[in-house]
């Protein structure tokens, strides 16, 4: 699939010059490589804009329109403002269509819920990697690589090696033999920690405080109305015993 897009000549440059282009809808650029000078390029903002969304525009040969006469590029770095919607400004390289490139090509994972270890053991697969670094000609360069994830099980690992790759496209490991692409693991069940039990006695410690302090307090008044009990009868046994000696005293006269 071809991908087009259009581009004019930029005359200004500079962040004066930039800042206007933007307010007028525009995003600056560059194209450079091959054998031809950088040229400064400007864009159609909104377009530019909706093409990025696409996948295919970040891995793909693209056609240039440009002064009437259509080139191959490769997108190679956009630079967006922080919050805003906004490209501030864009590359593109040169294709020469005889020499090697090196491109980032996205990974395509199928058929995972199909796997036996999705299927029969209620894994989740990981993935390690969401693209690779590739080598080879223009003219071969692929859209994405598709990751078949059929066979995987667990406790097994999907590597670069085993990568289904189009023909005079390879990958470049930078430094790793064999890196992993895709990997099943079991999800361990949730464990609490000394944190989490310490922090539940404390909980339970703390909720039981309230209730050993009324148990408390109604002893304390159960003791205290004994007590008073107690006081109310000392004084009814004395003014009983008074009463019987006021009467003796009485028969005595």
């Amino acid at each position: 699939m071809s991908i087009e897009f259009t581009a004019f000549p930029r005359t200004t440059e500079g962040r004066g010059a930039s800042r206007r282009m933007r307010r007028a809808g525009k995003a600056p650029g560059i194209v450079y490589g091959g054998n031809a000078e950088p040229t400064p390029i400007e864009l159609d903002h909104n377009a530019l804009f909706h093409a990025l969304r696409n996948e295919a525009f970040h891995s793909s040969i693209l056609s240039m329109k440009l002064d009437g006469e259509s080139g191959k590029v490769l997108l190679r770095d956009v630079q967006m403002h922080p919050f805003k919607n906004e490209i501030l400004h864009v590359d593109f390289q040169r294709v020469d269509e005889n020499r090697k490139i090196h491109m980032k090509v996205p990974l395509h994972f199928v058929n995972g819920e199909v796997s036996p270890a999705v299927k029969l053991h209620e894994a989740i697969i990981s993935h390690v990697m969401t693209e690779v670094d590739v080598s080879c000609l223009p003219k071969d360069l692929p859209e994405f690589i598709e990751v078949d994830l059929s066979e995987l099980d667990t406790g097994h690992s999907i590597h670069v090696s085993a990568l289904a790759l189009p023909s005079g496209v390879s990958v470049a490991t930078r430094g790793k033999l064999d890196p992993v692409v895709a990997t099943a693991v079991i999800p361990r069940a949730p464990t609490e920690t000394e944190e989490e039990v310490a922090a539940t006695d404390e909980a339970a410690v703390a909720a039981a405080a309230p209730v050993a302090d009324v148990k408390a307090g109604d002893k304390d008044a159960d003791k205290t109305a004994d007590k008073g009990a107690e006081k109310k009868g000392d004084k009814g046994a004395e003014k009983k015993g008074d009463k019987k000696d006021d009467r003796k005293d009485d028969k005595k006269k």
